[in-house]
C-alpha cells in the first residue's frame, strides 16, 4: 500500500509543432507545468519540432542528393538561433544538432543516396533542437526540468518482414507498462522528451511517422500508466467539422475512443488516429487542449462516454482520395473474384479502404494517406486487373463521413438531410461495420459546399443537446478567409440607426432601398436577360415596389391582390410589365385578368380543358415543370411530381393538341421554375434548354421566362451566386437561340438582404448547459425557421464587436415549442433590453406573419436618408 501511494501520479502533456514555436507559448507551456505540479501530477513533457522543421528537414534530404542543402540548412540553423535568443538562451544549445545535420548530409551529397535509416536520423534532429531549448526555458523559470532523450524510453516494435521505410520511418513501439522505467523516471522530476523518434533493437534511430509525436505521448502514457494524455494544440478540442472550412463548426465535449478513432481516420487533422488505439487499451483519458487558450475545457476522449445515444457528432472530409471500378459480368457468383483482385491491389502495394459490390460491378476507394499513388503504380494496376475485368480509375474525390454511434439508429433523421446529395454524383456510400460512419464519395470540387450544407443541417438549425461547446468562431478563432474577405453589410454600418429606431419600434422590420436598388441593377444589366420582373409576393411593402418601379423593374404577381396593389400603387404601369400566375385558382381570376390586360399563366390543362371559352383567341403562357426541384427546402422545390406547380412534361403533347384545336389559345411564352434559393449557376441555362425544346412543339413562343429562385448566402459559409457566369451561360444560350426573349422573375435575391428583424431581449434563462436568449419577435413576424428550418444569421446588435462568448437558442413569446428563430447561435452575450438582428430577413417575412396568440407581428420601417 505504501509503494502504491508513493509512486508518482504521472500526466503526459504533449505539445504540437505551433505550440512549440513562440516565447509567448513556452510561457503558457511553463504555467501549465506548474499548475500540474500544483495538483499533485509528475509532467512528462513531450514535445514536436518546431513548426513547419520537419518539412524542411524533408527537403533538405532532398536537396542534399543535389548538394543544393547549404544554404537552406544555414537558414535552419538561424530560425533556431533565433528562437533561442527569444527565449534569451545560448544559441550554441543547437549546435550539436546542427553538426550532426551538416555531417549526415554532406555524406549523402557524395553517394547521392538517402536510405531509410539516414533519413531517420536527419528527421529526429527536428525535435532534439526544440526539446533541448525547451527545457533550457523551462529550468530558466525555475522549474526543474529533465530533458530526456525519447530514444531511451521508446523502442520499436516493428517486424522483421517490414519494409526498410516501415521499419526506420513509420514504426509502432512496445507501450506495455513499465513500472520500473517509470519509477526511474519519476525519481527525476519532471521530464522533458521529444515526439516522434524511438530507437530499434540496434539501437538506431526510427520514426513513428510523420505526425506520430500524439502517438509518442500515447505510448509513454500507457508505459508509466499516467493518470491522462493531454495533447495541447492551436484549437480548443475536435470539433463537428473542420472549423478552417466550417467557422460555425461547434467543439465536442465528450467522445468515445471509437468514435474519436473514426473523426480522426475519416479526415480530422487535430489528432493521429494511431495515438487511440494505446490509450483506448490501457482506459487513460485523452485530454485535447488548446495552447492559447489553456483555460478552455476541450473534448475529453474516454470510456465514460461510451455508451451515449446513437447520433452523428461530426461531419470529417478525406479529400484526394481515389477510385478503383472493376466491370465485368463474369462475377456475377463467381468464388474468389473479390479474393483474386485484391490480391492484384496487394502485388502493387496498395491498401484498399472503402469497398461497394454489386452483381457487375465492385469499386473500391484507396486512401492517399495510407498509399503512394502514383500514376505508374495505378497504370499498372489497371493493366493487371484488366486481365480479370474492365477496371478503370475516378481520381479527385472526397470521401464525406458522418461519423458518431449507432449510425443505423439515425437513419429515418437523416433522411431530410441526405437531400444535399440529390444533385451530385454520388461514386459510393458504404456504411460502416462498425456502425460508426456513412461514408459518400464525390467530386473533390463539392465537397467543401456540401460539407458546409451537411453541417447546417445537421448542427445549425437545431438544438443538440449537451454534447456540443461553444463555435470556433464564438472562441475567438481566426475567421475562415470567405468571412475575412466579407465585406461591410449595410446594417452593420447603420447599427447606431438601428438600435435608436428599435428603442421605439420593437419588433420591426427595417428595409435598406439602396440595397435594393443594387441588387436590381445588377440583375437589369445582365446582358442576357430581355426583361426583369418582381415576384411580388416575396416583399409587398410600398417602398420596396416604388423603388424596383423607378428602376424599371416589372411585377410578376400570384393573386388578384398583388394585382390590386401593383395597379393602386402605379396606375400608369403597361399591362405588358406585369405578370399574372395563379396557381388552383377560381376560374373569375383569370376572367378579371384578361379584362384588365395583363399577361396571364396557365399551369395546369384542367382550365384549358373545362373553361376553354375562357381562353379561346387569348395569348398565354405556359408553366412546364421541369421534372426536376431544386432549393434549399423541400417545401421551396417547386418542380417534380411531388410539387404542384406546372403542366407535368408527360401532358406537354396534350397541351399542344389543345392549342391547335379550333379556337384555342396561343401560347407566346413558356415558363418554368424549379425552386428558391439556388446558388447553382448552371439552373437557368438549364432551363432554358428545356424550355426551347419545348418550345419545338409552339411555333408562336417568342418569350421563356426562366423563373427565379436566385439564392443569396443566408450562412456565412455560403458563397454567393456568380451572377457574371450566369449571364455568360444565358448569352451563349441566345447566340444559339436568338428567337426568344429571356425573362426571369426574382424576388428573395432583391430583397432578402436588403431587410432586417430587429428586436429587443426580452429575459434570458439557463436550463442545465442550455442558455435561452428571449426577444420580443416570435414565429408569428418570421415562421421561416419554423417552417423551413431556415437560417439567418442573428447577432446582438448592441454588442456587435464584443466576443461572441454566449451559446443560446433564440425563441420568441408565443406559445409553441417551435417559436425558436436559432438554435446553439454564437453572440455576445445579451442583456433585457439589447437589440438583436436577425439578417436576411427582407424576403418572405412580413408578407407571411400572422397575429397568431393574439401577439401583433413586427411592422415595418424603410431606412430614409435623414436617418443614415
Amino acid at each position: 500500500m505504501t509503494e502504491e501511494k508513493s509512486r508518482p501520479r504521472w500526466v503526459v502533456l504533449k505539445f504540437g509543432g505551433t505550440s512549440v514555436s513562440s516565447r509567448t507559448n513556452w510561457g503558457i507551456i511553463a504555467n501549465i507545468v506548474r499548475q500540474r505540479l500544483d495538483d499533485g501530477l509528475l509532467p512528462l513533457i513531450v514535445c514536436s519540432a518546431f513548426s513547419g522543421v520537419s518539412n524542411t528537414l524533408e527537403e533538405l534530404l532532398e536537396l542534399a542528393l543535389d548538394d543544393a542543402h547549404t544554404e537552406p540548412l544555414e537558414e535552419l540553423a538561424a530560425k533556431h538561433r533565433a528562437m533561442a535568443e527569444d527565449l534569451d538562451l545560448a544559441p550554441a544549445l543547437v549546435d550539436d544538432a546542427i553538426r550532426v545535420l551538416e555531417r549526415v548530409l554532406l555524406g549523402i551529397s557524395l553517394v547521392a543516396e538517402a536510405s531509410p535509416r539516414v533519413r531517420a536520423k536527419v528527421m529526429a534532429q527536428g525535435e532534439l533542437m526544440s526539446t533541448r531549448l525547451g527545457a533550457a526555458f523551462l529550468n530558466a523559470q525555475g522549474l526543474s526540468v529533465r530533458w530526456t532523450d525519447a530514444r531511451t524510453i521508446l523502442r520499436s516494435s516493428a517486424r522483421s518482414d517490414d519494409t526498410d521505410e516501415r521499419r526506420y520511418l513509420s514504426v509502432p513501439c512496445h507501450h506495455g507498462a513499465d513500472r520500473p522505467l517509470a519509477d526511474s523516471l519519476g525519481a527525476q522530476g519532471p521530464i522533458l522528451t521529444q515526439g516522434f523518434i524511438a530507437r530499434n533493437s540496434r539501437d538506431e534511430t526510427v520514426l513513428l511517422g510523420r505526425g506520430g509525436s500524439d502517438t509518442s505521448a500515447a505510448y509513454m502514457s500507457c508505459i508509466v500508466e499516467a493518470e491522462r494524455c493531454e495533447i495541447w494544440t492551436d484549437v480548443a478540442g475536435m470539433f463537428t467539422a473542420n472549423p478552417h472550412q466550417v467557422p460555425a463548426a461547434r467543439l465536442l465535449r465528450a467522445l468515445g475512443y471509437d468514435e474519436a478513432q473514426e473523426i480522426a481516420t475519416t479526415g480530422a487533422k487535430v489528432l493521429h488516429p494511431r495515438c487511440i488505439a494505446p490509450l483506448r487499451e490501457a482506459s487513460i483519458p485523452l485530454h485535447i487542449r488548446s495552447t492559447p487558450q489553456p483555460d478552455l475545457r476541450g473534448t475529453v476522449i474516454s470510456l465514460a462516454t461510451a455508451e451515449q445515444a446513437a447520433q452523428v457528432k461530426a461531419i470529417s472530409v478525406k479529400n484526394n482520395v481515389t477510385l478503383v471500378s472493376m466491370d465485368t459480368l463474369g462475377m456475377w457468383q463467381e468464388v474468389g473474384f473479390l479474393a483474386d483482385s485484391f490480391q492484384v491491389f496487394k502485388k502493387h502495394g496498395l491498401s484498399i479502404d472503402l469497398v461497394s459490390t454489386s452483381e457487375t460491378n465492385v469499386t473500391v476507394s484507396l486512401d492517399p494517406s495510407a498509399n503512394a499513388l502514383e500514376p505508374l503504380t495505378l497504370d499498372a494496376l489497371v493493366v493487371d486487373l484488366g486481365k480479370r475485368c474492365r477496371a478503370r480509375i475516378v481520381s479527385h474525390c472526397a470521401a464525406i463521413s458522418l461519423v458518431g454511434r449507432h449510425i443505423r439508429r439515425t437513419l429515418h433523421e437523416l433522411g431530410p438531410i441526405l437531400g444535399v446529395f440529390e444533385e451530385q454524383r454520388v461514386h459510393l456510400m458504404s456504411q460502416a461495420a462498425s456502425d460508426l460512419n456513412l461514408t459518400f464519395v464525390v467530386e473533390q470540387a463539392q465537397a467543401q459546399r456540401l460539407v458546409r450544407e451537411l453541417h447546417w443541417l445537421l448542427f445549425e438549425s437545431g438544438g443538440r443537446g449537451d454534447l456540443l461547446g461553444p463555435s470556433w468562431l464564438s472562441l475567438g478563432q481566426p475567421k475562415s478567409e470567405d468571412e475575412e474577405e466579407r465585406p461591410q453589410r449595410w446594417w452593420e454600418a447603420q447599427r447606431e440607426a438601428l438600435i435608436r429606431l428599435a428603442q421605439t419600434q420593437s419588433p420591426a422590420y427595417v428595409y435598406d432601398l439602396r440595397s435594393i436598388a443594387a441588387a436590381a441593377t445588377g440583375l437589369l444589366e445582365m446582358k442576357s436577360l430581355d426583361r426583369v420582373l418582381y415576384a411580388v409576393k416575396a416583399n409587398a411593402n410600398a417602398g420596396v415596389l416604388t423603388t424596383l418601379h423607378r428602376l424599371g423593374v416589372g411585377f410578376e404577381c400570384v393573386s388578384p391582390g398583388e394585382l390590386d396593389l401593383v395597379f393602386g400603387l402605379f396606375p400608369e404601369l403597361p399591362v405588358e410589365r406585369v405578370l399574372f400566375t395563379p396557381n388552383f385558382a377560381h376560374r373569375q381570376e383569370y376572367e378579371q385578368a384578361f379584362e384588365r390586360g395583363v399577361p396571364v399563366t396557365v399551369d395546369n390543362l384542367y382550365v384549358l380543358e373545362a373553361w376553354p371559352e375562357v381562353f379561346r383567341g387569348r395569348s398565354i403562357f405556359v408553366r412546364i415543370d421541369p421534372g426536376k426541384g431544386r432549393g434549399h427546402h423541400s417545401h421551396v422545390r417547386t418542380a417534380g411530381k411531388q410539387s404542384k406547380f406546372g403542366v407535368a412534361p408527360e401532358e406537354v403533347v396534350r397541351l399542344s393538341e389543345l392549342v391547335r384545336e379550333s379556337g384555342g389559345p396561343k401560347v407566346v411564352g413558356l415558363h418554368a421554375h424549379a425552386g428558391s434559393g439556388i446558388l447553382n449557376a448552371d439552373q437557368w441555362a438549364e432551363v432554358a434548354l428545356f424550355l426551347a425544346e419545348v418550345a419545338t412543339l409552339f411555333p408562336a413562343v417568342r418569350v421563356l421566362d426562366l423563373g427565379g429562385g436566385i439564392g443569396i448566402p443566408y450562412k456565412p459559409s455560403q458563397v454567393a451566386l456568380d451572377l457574371v457566369e450566369v449571364d455568360h451561360q444565358l448569352e451563349r444560350f441566345r447566340e444559339a437561340n436568338p428567337k426568344f426573349e429571356l425573362w426571369m422573375e426574382p424576388g428573395r435575391y432583391l430583397v432578402a438582404e436588403a431587410g432586417v428583424l430587429l428586436a429587443k431581449v426580452t429575459q434570458t434563462k439557463v436550463k442545465g448547459e442550455v442558455e435561452y436568449v428571449g426577444i420580443d419577435a416570435g414565429m408569428n413576424s418570421l415562421i421561416r425557421p419554423a417552417l423551413y428550418g431556415a437560417y439567418h444569421e442573428i447577432v446582438n446588435l448592441s454588442r456587435l464587436d464584443a466576443p461572441r462568448d454566449q451559446i443560446a437558442n433564440i425563441v420568441g413569446p408565443i406559445c409553441e415549442t417551435g417559436d425558436t428563430l436559432g438554435y446553439g447561435r454564437s453572440l455576445a452575450r445579451a442583456r433585457e433590453g439589447d437589440v438583436i438582428c436577425i439578417a436576411t430577413a427582407g424576403a418572405y417575412g412580413r408578407v407571411m406573419s400572422s397575429s397568431y396568440n393574439s401577439r401583433s407581428p413586427a411592422v415595418e420601417v424603410v431606412l430614409e436618408e435623414a436617418e443614415r
